[in-house]
């Protein structure tokens, strides 16, 4: 069944100065097309949720999310609430933190120095997709490293991370203790894009587990998680399980075989992330493209 975009939007308030708006995760619908795309065979699919950190009339975009439609109704909810100055920051370039960026070509639009150079190199590929995002509009801010923003009285930080993108950007709440890790984090698992860096991203993992904070806002997860405050801190350990046992296929091959289920059972008992059966898909490219890496002659050390 399709669905016209956005109809199936709801928007949660797991903190008073956080709006989460999510789409998708519903069984038999499809919000795009019925050929295979990446706006409903991922984040639709999967579940999608960007955020807004309010405070007073002000509010931080934390990703323009999956559409145009989308991006639209984010910024009617906030317009709504009274709130007169819009900035968006961007947790990586993936389509669907991207697609609705248009709907605020009038606000800033920030981005790490990595994500404004990956939305350049993939600019024809984002416009010529299917969906298309055209035109693609490009941040308007570059940081220069890592940093602090204020929306009203509210503190953000901003930290990098090389976790799923080599460009991840979250955003870290220290009044509240709660950290919005766009695409970092992932329930059921995380989607693999870079194989090589796996590596990199359990470093990662380790030192994003030792900042201070309690909660965890994921961009793809559970409405209900998130509705509820989101996710506590078992949900590192549980994606450095999974992490680890992708890195251990090109020594254990047999391992391949395993669904979803049983490969991640270690993940899984840690309570940190539950199973959700549309994540079967990703683990199986999370496979086959860790094994591509392996077979590679010259696959990194």
């Amino acid at each position: 069944m399709a669905v016209e975009l956005g109809a199936t939007m709801r928007v949660v308030r797991p903190y008073p100065n956080v709006i989460g708006f999510y789409d998708g995760r519903i069984v038999g619908v499809r919000a795009h097309s019925a050929a295979p795309n990446w706006l409903d065979d991922g984040a639709f699919t999967l579940g999608c949720c960007s955020f807004a950190i309010v405070d007073g009339d002000e509010a931080l975009v934390y990703d323009t999310h999956m559409s145009i439609p989308h991006a639209r109704i984010v910024r009617r909810t906030l317009e709504a609430m009274g709130i007169t100055r819009m900035r968006v920051i961007l947790s990586h370039w993936h389509t669907d933190h991207v697609a609705g960026n248009a709907v605020f070509s009038d606000c800033e639009i920030i981005a790490s120095p990595l994500t404004n150079a990956a939305l350049i190199d993939n600019r024809d590929w984002l416009e010529n997709n299917d969906p298309p995002i055209k035109p693609l509009v490009m941040p308007t801010t570059v940081l220069d490293g890592e940093t602090t923003l204020h929306v009203g009285n509210t503190v953000v930080e901003v930290r990098f991370l090389d976790i799923h993108s080599h460009d991840g950007t979250v955003l870290l709440l220290p009044q509240s203790g709660v950290l919005l890790a766009g695409d970092t984090l992932e329930d059921t698992v995380t989607y693999v894009v870079q194989p090589e860096r796996l590596a990199i991203h359990l470093r990662d993992l380790d030192r994003m587990d030792s900042w201070a904070f309690t909660r965890i806002l994921p961009n793809h997860g559970s409405l209900e998680q998130i509705e509820a405050g989101g996710y506590d801190r078992a949900f590192i350990a549980a994606t450095r399980l999974y992490v680890e046992n992708l890195t251990r296929l090109a020594n254990e091959p047999e391992l391949a075989v395993h669904d979803l289920r049983s490969f991640a059972a270690e993940a899984l008992a840690t309570s940190g992330i539950a199973y959700f059966y549309a994540y079967e898909p990703v683990h199986r490219h999370n496979v086959e493209a860790v094994l591509a890496l392996a077979a590679k002659p010259d696959k990194p050390a």
